[in-house]
């Protein structure tokens, strides 16, 4: 596989093919390769070094997010479009957690028109810019806002909430006084709405209420929480520590 080749992973046959057309029409010199699902587009994507890529986010045996971290973690300079019927917060922060410092990669709906996902197949391997879709643009900019939106930090307390983590066990993990945590988990509560409705605090649990709206608010999802448990998996290895449960 040559710089000039593209590497498509997707699961879906109908949408398979539309990429390769698109793809076909827009970047004729360049010849592809196909993947059906995350597990056989990552062994693919090494076996050939690809370096320009585009890929969906939700796939069976391994998501789009989960290669990407992969092979971003060996090649940054990888170019990666990821191509979704997603624009959820909690997709929109996985994916942005996950970008190299420089890397050009891109962020398209499938609803997008053709000729839009033909401006950023071109804008993000032939001229390597970022292309970012103007709804995703759009939960980028919520996210960012610090009177509505959840900061990076309230964040991953939020997900560490949502784990089951207790509070002595977010500050270990994030290196925070316990006053810190419960400072945050408050800020939490406001803005994701726990305190909202009649009785409160007084007829919630707190914690509980506030993932089941952050769910409903599609601020967390199954795939990045599957996510997030690895990574809790993993530092709990590396750092001896145990489970409230162990």
């Amino acid at each position: 596989m040559s710089e000039q080749d593209i590497l498509l992973v997707e699961d879906d046959a109908v949408h398979r093919a539309f990429l390769r057309d698109v793809i076909r029409a827009v970047l004729p010199g360049r010849s592809l390769i196909e993947a059906a699902d995350g597990e056989e587009g990552e062994k693919l994507a090494r076996r050939f070094e690809a370096r320009a890529i585009v890929v969906d986010l939700q796939m069976p045996r391994r998501t789009g997010v989960e290669l990407a971290r992969s092979l971003w973690r060996d090649r940054p300079d990888t170019s990666i479009i990821f191509w979704s019927n997603y624009a959820d917060e909690a997709y929109v922060r996985g994916v942005s957690r996950i970008v190299p410092a420089g890397a050009a990669y891109g962020y398209i709906l499938k609803s997008a028109s053709e000729e839009r996902l033909g401006l950023a197949l071109k804008g993000v391997f032939v001229e390597g810019q970022c292309v970012i879709d103007r709804e995703i643009r759009g939960v980028q900019q919520k996210a960012a806002n610090r009177s509505e939106g959840l900061s990076d930090v309230e964040y991953e307390v939020l997900v560490d909430l949502a784990l089951g983590l207790t509070d002595r066990m977010i500050a270990e993990r994030r290196g925070i006084s316990l006053r810190s945590v419960q400072n945050r988990l408050q800020q939490v509560y406001e803005k994701v709405g726990a305190y909202d409705g009649a009785g409160g605090a007084d007829l919630f649990n707190l914690r509980t209420r506030c993932v089941s709206l952050a769910m409903m608010r599609r601020l967390l999802n199954r795939a990045g929480l599957d996510q997030a448990e690895a990574e809790l998996q993993t530092w709990l290895e590396r750092n001896g520590a145990r489970t409230p449960a162990g």
